[in-house]
């Protein structure tokens, strides 16, 4: 006799991370390539004296930070183990067997798998030109609409919705529709147009924004995010459904120290690194003559098409770029991620992408 499992882990999606390769430049995950600040690694080796204590369940000290940043209430504020826990926290919170969870598509690989381990329905809405099609989405709600993931900057096309597309699209959603901004490379964003979720809050009742320490901050092995909510009701029913103890004291204690006003301006001239970065590389590539859309996180992408239209097939442009040495991402039925590193790496991958294109 076998051991009962649940049927729907059978057709589950697994999620896929970018893959280390010793000895190759790793693309692939959407990393910073800068560790976490210097103080930040101070408090780190401080607190890890006290590891053998548990943490704050609720990392209440953090909550109290972020809500001093954002100008809200610390019961409007929910830490977690990164944003992706927070993201599957919310739909054990709204949705289950029945209701409905629709994003855009391609969008995170998480936001698929996290609702079939929850047993609610994926509707997934097509990207247009790369972009999420807010119309399509907010015509796609129906009663059985229960959650709602934008993406922005998209992950993996780094694109990003306007803000004037944003709001129509939230006056068209029905108030008893949790709509989540997942804004986890929010810090890369250069484009003006482009809305700061936490500045909708007290117009939109019903959105939750969530960010990350994992990115800009360089905390990703850390595992540190958070949601900031409009309702307080939201967040309480997040924090209902969070595993106890689930954000290690070392990563409060770095992401405290990452809120210190002396972290501010080096996380600035970080972030400007990578974004000048970013920029070039998608120069550099147009150039060369492929066609990637503009993107405002610390990545770039390549579709699949046609090469005469600047195209590629991701599973080939992958591999080559492996055999150079160079790991990035490929979404088989779509495209390529590729992470910004360092100059030196973004050389790398480019003369990769020239060799690829000339074959």
């Amino acid at each position: 006799m076998t051991v009962r499992l649940r049927a729907t882990l059978a057709a589950l999606p697994a999620y896929v991370p970018g893959r280390t390769v010793p000895g190759a430049i790793k693309l692939a995950s959407n990393e910073t390539a800068y560790g976490p600040l210097p103080h930040v690694v101070q408090r780190i080796t401080e607190v890890a004296a006290d590891a053998n204590r548990y943490p704050d369940s609720f990392s209440t000290e953090l909550g109290a930070a972020l809500a001093d940043k954002f100008g809200v209430d610390s019961a409007q504020v929910v830490v977690g183990c990164g944003s992706v826990s927070l993201c599957q926290q919310l739909v054990l919170a709204t949705a289950g067997e029945g209701d409905e969870v629709i994003f855009g598509w391609r969008s995170f690989e998480a936001y698929p798998i996290i609702t079939a381990i929850d047993g609610a329905s994926a509707v997934r809405v097509g990207l247009r030109e790369d972009r999420h099609d807010l119309a399509a989405m907010s015509a796609a709600v129906t009663d059985r609409t229960r959650l709602i993931f934008v993406c922005n900057p998209n992950n993996p096309t780094g694109t990003v919705v306007p803000g004037t597309d944003l709001t129509a699209f939230l006056d068209a959603v029905p108030s008893d529709v949790v709509v989540v901004l997942d804004e986890a490379y929010r810090e890369f964003v250069t484009d003006a147009s482009v809305l700061d979720g936490t500045t909708l809050l007290s117009r939109y009742p019903n959105i939750i924004v969530l960010r990350t320490f994992s990115k800009a901050y360089g905390l990703a092995g850390l595992r540190v995010g958070y949601g900031i909510a409009a309702d307080a009701a939201v967040s309480n029913a997040v924090r209902q459904t969070q595993v106890p103890f689930a954000v290690t004291q070392i990563a409060q204690a770095a992401a405290l120290a990452c809120l210190e006003p002396e972290a501010e301006h080096q996380l600035a001239e970080r972030v400007a690194e990578v974004t000048t970065e970013r920029d070039r590389v998608l120069a550099e590539l147009r150039v060369i003559g492929y066609a990637p859309p503009e993107s405002q996180a610390n990545f770039v992408w390549l579709g699949n098409g046609p090469v005469a239209d600047g195209g590629i097939d991701a599973v080939t442009f992958a591999a080559g770029c492996e055999d150079r040495g160079v790991i990035v991402r490929p979404f088989a039925d779509s495209g390529v991620r590729v992470t910004i590193g360092t100059e030196p790496e973004n050389d790398k991958f480019l003369s990769c992408a020239r060799e690829l294109r000339a074959v």
